[in-house]
């Protein structure tokens, strides 16, 4: 099992400081578009260019989920 954290990135970014064990990094990604959906259902959670971003054990990035999708 490997580690993977949750950064929520905007103009302020929150740092996930615990992350979660995953066996996969399909199973990460999943979990950033569970938490996605959770804050993109909260009314108070606003719009703007928000992200998801899934960090492994040695600080890579590997995956970007949209909490918010740009609209045209």
């Amino acid at each position: 099992m490997r580690v993977y954290y949750f950064d929520i990135r905007d103009g302020v970014p929150l740092r996930d400081r615990h992350g979660l064990e995953f066996a996969t990094l399909a199973e990460a990604i999943r979990h950033s578009k569970d938490l996605a959906q959770r804050i993109r259902s909260d009314q108070r959670a606003g719009v703007g260019d928000r992200y998801i971003a899934v960090i492994d054990e040695s600080g890579t990035e590997l995956h970007r989920e949209p909490v918010h999708y740009p609209t045209a």
